[in-house]
């Protein structure tokens, strides 16, 4: 087959945050970790193209997907391959985007990137295979996308055991009983005690209840939190900048706000210039302070809770919540304001 391979300016050694705006480009050679697969797909199928482009604009400029895609058909190639992503969020939607795209313009897509990366939803009905974490398991995941891309390529179905994550394609088959049997069937399961009866298992996301509304915001002790990676000059807890493993508390005092140089992000996933001009525009201290100063709000509460989203897992993420929460019960918080990139 001829495949073209989908990067983004990373990967393609034009840049990092600082070329995350670039729109999207081709080039007639395997770039980047396409060399490896290049290598690794054998003689019988060759990598004749790679497009690659900024993670901001593929992942938010309107219409990018499509430019992409355009890019994609005029290399005449049959497969698209898109990634890896690992757990770059944005560089994982695009992948999605972009193999659901080419899926759909007829050409065998696969895009690969980490299980609890935000673009695997987005790229059904293409496949996703999983990666490793991080780029240090390149080796290991080129293996098995390289792997996954020659089963697709002789006709086979991937399966889990192949990596395979996401929704599971449906495929048509004939019922053994029309749908109107089966509804009637399924009706009476419910009836009869069995709440799961259903064949179309839909994802479960968890459910938090809100807490209820504050009876006197004025009267209330409010907390700031960040996951924007905010921390004094020098990150003297080192916090990392993407995949946190921890959750850190810096005190307010009486800070009229945040000055430049003062604090800085150290988030990976965003460019943190205009944050670091303006710290206040991660942690609002300079505004909170004044809703206390009109006595919008009681009192502010002496420290803030900082880590950093970027990458970070959802049972890490789920676990950081409730020890936030635990602390400001402990401390009488009232209200937390939780602000995100």
């Amino acid at each position: 087959m001829r495949i073209v391979h989908y990067v983004n300016q990373f990967f393609a050694g034009v840049g990092g945050e600082d070329k995350a705006g670039i729109g999207p480009e081709v080039r007639d050679t395997p770039t980047g970790p396409g060399r490896k697969l290049s290598s690794l797909l054998g003689e019988e199928h060759q990598i004749v193209a790679t497009v690659f482009c900024g993670d901001d604009y593929a992942a938010s400029k309107e219409g990018a997907t499509e430019e992409i895609v355009e890019l994609l058909r005029g290399t005449g190639a049959e497969m698209l391959i898109a990634g890896p992503a690992f757990t770059s969020g944005r560089y994982g939607i695009a992948c999605g985007r972009v193999a659901k795209a080419a899926k759909e313009a007829g050409m065998v897509a696969l895009a690969a990137m980490h299980a609890e990366n935000p673009g695997v939803p987005e790229a059904a009905p293409a496949l996703v295979v999983a990666t490793g974490l991080t780029a240090r398991e390149m080796g290991t995941t080129l293996d098995r996308v390289a792997k996954a891309a020659l089963k697709l390529a002789s006709g086979e179905a991937l399966t889990p055991d192949d990596g395979l994550v996401g929704g599971i394609p449906r495929v048509n088959r004939l019922a053994d009983t029309n749908a109107a049997s089966r509804a009637v069937d399924l009706a009476l399961a419910r009836l009869a005690g069995d709440r799961q009866a259903t064949e179309i298992p839909m994802p479960d996301f968890g459910a938090v209840s809100p807490a209820g509304p504050v009876a006197d915001p004025s009267q209330a002790l409010v907390a700031l939190l960040t996951e924007g990676g905010l921390v004094p000059e020098g990150n003297p807890g080192r916090l990392e900048s993407a995949r946190a493993t921890k959750w850190l508390r810096y005190p307010l005092e009486e800070l009229p706000g945040l000055e430049e140089g003062s604090h800085i992000s150290v988030h990976g996933g965003f460019s943190t210039v205009i944050a670091n001009a303006n710290p206040n525009r991660i942690l609002p201290l300079d505004v909170a302070r004044e809703l206390k100063a009109e006595g919008a709000i009681g009192s502010l509460y002496s420290e803030y809770f900082v880590t950093v989203g970027n990458g970070t897992s959802v049972a890490n993420g789920a676990r950081y919540g409730v020890e936030w929460a635990a602390e400001l019960r402990k401390a009488g918080v009232q209200a937390a304001i939780l602000t995100s990139t």
